[in-house]
């Protein structure tokens, strides 16, 4: 299964840090791509930059912002079989649900988008996506939701995505290790 995360609502400057944060969350949690409902090439850059020295093939897309764009993108993903769940503090909880979605996604072959919004979401969203689903139903992160989402559907297995990029950090229960491949020189924080 392929997952992909259509960030939608991003305002410039205004939105760039939790953005990153959510693509740095698509990334490290399983998923392939992240569509940007913006013209903002600097995530694009700033991810391109961190796969570039942590590894993976992970990538960031801009769509431009207008609703149309997003909205055609979403029904087009659908158009072609696949599964759209948007993230919302309004929707089913997880626990309710993720087990349809994986099964879905398993049994039939789907690949699957997720909607994590910033601003306001249009009502529309919920009314095409196929699943809107809440991690818990109260306010919440867009970032924290991604993450718990991915972890379920995923069942913790992407957690040990290997990256093989050039710098690895080396588990350690004290302090900071570095190891850059590169020049297979350790770094630590001390």
């Amino acid at each position: 299964m392929r997952v992909v995360v259509l960030r939608i609502g991003h305002r410039y400057v205004r939105d760039y840090r939790v953005t990153m944060h959510v693509a740095l969350v698509a990334r490290a949690f399983g998923a392939s791509k992240m569509l940007l409902a913006s013209d903002d090439s600097s995530i694009v850059e700033g991810i391109r930059a961190v796969n570039e020295r942590w590894g993976g093939s992970f990538e960031v897309e801009c769509i431009g912002s207008q609703q149309a764009i997003w909205l055609n993108t979403i029904n087009e993903w659908r158009k072609s079989g696949n599964i759209v769940v948007h993230l919302t503090m309004y929707g089913l909880h997880i626990d309710d649900i993720i087990q349809e979605v994986r099964d879905r996604c398993k049994d039939e072959g789907k690949d699957l988008m997720v909607v994590v919004g910033a601003e306001k979401v249009p009502r529309i969203v919920y009314e095409v996506s196929d699943y809107n689903i809440a991690i818990g139903n109260q306010p919440h992160s867009e970032v924290a939701a991604l993450a718990v989402f991915l972890d379920r559907v995923f069942e913790g297995k992407e957690l040990r995505i290997d990256f093989k990029g050039r710098m690895r950090i080396v588990p350690n229960a004290r302090g900071k290790r570095v190891l850059d491949m590169n020049s297979l020189v350790e770094r630590s924080d001390e």
